[in-house]
This record gives C-alpha cells, structure tokens and sequence, in this order.
C-alpha cells in the first residue's frame, strides 16, 4: 500500500468538480474565487454506505441522505458549503430539490444522490442559485486531479487547508484505490464518523462489507479525534464503491477484505489527523496515546478525555508543561484507573520529557520541557501500568483566534 496523487478521482471511474454558484452572496460580500458547490460522481452505480450524526438534531440533508442509502447504493454525491441547510427553513424541500437537480444533470434517480451541506445553521438555503450553476457544474465533472482539487476547495468553510488524500493496494492480484477528501476545522467532536467527508474506492465489495468497513475504519480515527467538543448537525461519512479495479467480490471477511480495510484505515486516519492539525485557530497537533492499559475501550476512553480538555489544550497552546490538566481529564474519563500507577510524559521532535511518574510529580527541566511544547506536533504519552492495551487520540491546542473566529461565524 501507498500513497497516490489524485484524492477521490484516483480510483477507476470516478469524477469530480467544484465551482463558486454563489450560496452565500445574499448574505455577505461576494467571493467568486471561493467554490462553494461540488459533485463526486461513478461512471456506474456503487454500493454505498454511510455514517451519520447522532446528534438529536440533524440537517435536512442527513436525512434525506439516510434515506437514499437504506437501498445501500448511490451514484453521485452533491455538496455545498456555507450553508448547513439545517434547522432551515424549507429545509428538507430544498435537500429534494438540490438531489433532483443533480439527478438530472447527471441522468439517474435522485434516491442515488449523497447529498451533504455545511455551513451556518438556521438560514434559508439558496438552493435557486445551486440549480442554476448544475449544469457548469456537471460540465466541469473531470477524472483528472484537478477535478478533486476543486472538489476538496469547495467543501472548505473555516479550513485553512484542504484535506485531500489517495492510497493504492494490491487485492487478489488487482489495483486497488481509494480515495477521499474531508472538511473538518471547527464543531468537531465526531460520535459517528467526521463532520464531512466522502470516500472513493474501485474495489468490488459488497454493500455489506463496504459498511462493515467504514464502521470499523470510523470507529478508530474519526471518532478518535476532538478539536471543541462540539457535535455538529451535519456530520456525514459516506463512501462509494464502483468495482471498476476488477477484483473478485469481496463478500466476506478474509485476506482481501483485511488488505482494503488496512488501506481505508491509513487513509481515514490520516485525514482525521488533518482536521485536528486544523483546528480553528490551533497552533499544535496534539496527540494522547494511552498505553498500559486493560483493554482498549479504557485507554481510548481516557486518551479523549484528555485531548477534549480545555484546560489541556490551553496549556499546550501556553507551553506550559502543566501535566496535572492531564491526570484531572483522565480522571473523570469515566475510566476506571489507579492513579498511583500512571506515568505521564511530553515529547515531540525536540525530546522527550517525564513529568509524572506513579500519580506523583517529578523534578523536571521547565526549559526543556518548553521547548518540547513549542512544536506543532505534542504528544502526551501516559502509561497506565495495567495492562497491554493501548490507544491514541487526536486533538489541537485553543487559541485565542477560536473564540475571534466562532465570535462572528453567523455574520
């Protein structure tokens, strides 16, 4: 497995566009330069399958969206940004309309259109300006890198990065590829999957197996990372298969599905570790892993605690080796521990530091251990001394610009 060029066009059969159509120009001053409309599409139909919020309330779109894969498959993908379409007036009449207009442009049914939003919550979708640019949009769908590129950029909202990737693998003999591209910067403390993020592969595999896959990928990098605690409305992880790579179908578990499950998980990690790395205003990648531990439900459980910690992330984003903030998330974790046992470190690319060894403080060289802080990269590394279990988790620092960017994110 490697990494290639390309994100959700990579794969056989896979197209992809992005244009400005001007969602919110009647609200704020326009950006023409700013995609704000996309569209991933299959040469041919896909299995296909989702993740979703589990918060209570949820867009329109993920609705909508939910229904359209309770057949297990889908086409095409169309989404915006700049508007959540959630808690919105008209909203699940303007989801319809934006799947039905995409279907026509496309030419299949609108039940196999992803439809996803992003953006503020609560204002009237302008869904007349999203059928209008359709056709440009459609017209510009390309298999070409550019064509993800474009993709990537208009589902940006506070992202300061795109969050773009593709790997390749070998399966019974076959290329394999997978592709995605994800936005995640703010509201971001996924229980489901990612905020928003879709998934190319030409492998044949089973709508059952493609969902057993994305549950069992979710499950340990985007549910494992946290940048404000924050649940969003919209959170949407949907991939699509075409089998166009020509592999025998994987119906069952084995060594072909181990192959493209150890090639989605590399890919959605490191997507995952991207949107903590661009947390909204963060300066660090802040990384907790749990060692030591009983099982692997415990460590995990602790390692998010600790990374979804105000009051550690404030000390990461000071410098300030203040490893009591760790001990105090970890301790009501909801994890069971001893804290007599547990051993805490800093490290990063300038070293490495022990602060806390058995529950208890060390003597340590504050100048160092600054300087450890200092890089973007930090790891908190505890060690539980109770087991061989382990896990890591991912989260950023929080800065003051997090509060100057959500202050006024509305207007």
């Amino acid at each position: 497995m490697h990494i290639i060029s390309g994100g959700v066009t990579a794969p056989k059969g896979f197209q992809a566009a992005g244009i400005h159509c001007g969602i919110k120009d009647n609200f704020t001053t326009p950006q023409p330069e700013k995609k704000d409309l996309a569209m991933i599409l299959s040469a041919v139909p896909c299995a296909a399958a989702g993740t979703f919020t589990r918060n209570v309330v949820k867009a329109d779109p993920v609705i909508l969206t939910r229904e359209h894969l309770a057949d297990h498959k889908a086409q095409g993908i169309i989404f915006d940004s700049g508007n959540a379409n959630a808690c919105a007036p008209m909203g699940e009449e303007n989801a319809e309309r934006v799947c039905a207009a995409a279907a026509k442009a496309i030419g299949c049914p609108a039940e196999d259109i992803v439809a996803a939003s992003t953006g503020v919550i609560g204002q009237t979708l302008n869904v007349s300006v999203i059928e209008a640019g359709m056709p440009e949009l459609y017209s510009s769908v390309s298999h070409s890198p550019e064509g993800s590129d474009a993709a990537a950029h208009a589902i940006m909202t506070t992202d300061t990065v795109k969050k773009e990737l593709a790997v390749e693998t070998t399966i019974g003999g076959r290329t394999v590829r997978i592709g995605g591209i994800a936005k995640g910067s703010g509201m971001i403390h996924p229980n489901m999957g990612t905020m928003l993020c879709f998934l190319t592969t030409d492998c044949a595999i089973s709508p059952e197996m493609i969902k057993t896959a994305l549950l069992e990928t979710v499950n340990i990098s985007f549910n494992r990372i946290s940048v404000d605690g924050d649940t969003s409305t919209n959170d949407t992880c949907c991939v699509l298969a075409n089998g166009l790579a020509g592999n025998a179908l994987i119906t069952e578990k084995g060594e072909d599905y181990d192959a493209f499950l150890e090639a989605l998980q590399a890919l959605c990690v490191t997507l995952a570790k991207k949107m903590a790395s661009d947390g909204e205003g963060a300066r660090h990648l802040l990384t907790c892993t749990v060692s030591g531990a009983k099982e692997e439900g415990q460590a995990e459980t602790i390692a998010k605690s600790v990374i979804s910690s105000t009051l550690t992330k404030a000390a990461i984003f000071g410098a300030d080796a203040n490893w009591g903030r760790v001990l105090c998330a970890m301790g009501y974790s909801g994890a069971d521990f001893d804290p007599e046992t547990v051993d805490v470190s800093f490290a990063s690319a300038a070293g490495e530091i022990a602060v806390c060894q058995q529950g208890r403080g060390l003597p340590f060289d504050e100048d160092l251990a600054k300087k450890i802080l200092t890089e973007h990269d930090v790891e908190i590394l505890v060690d539980l001394h109770s087991g061989s279990a382990q896990c890591t988790c991912w989260g950023c620092d929080i800065t003051y610009d997090y509060i100057k960017i959500n202050g006024d994110y509305r207007t």
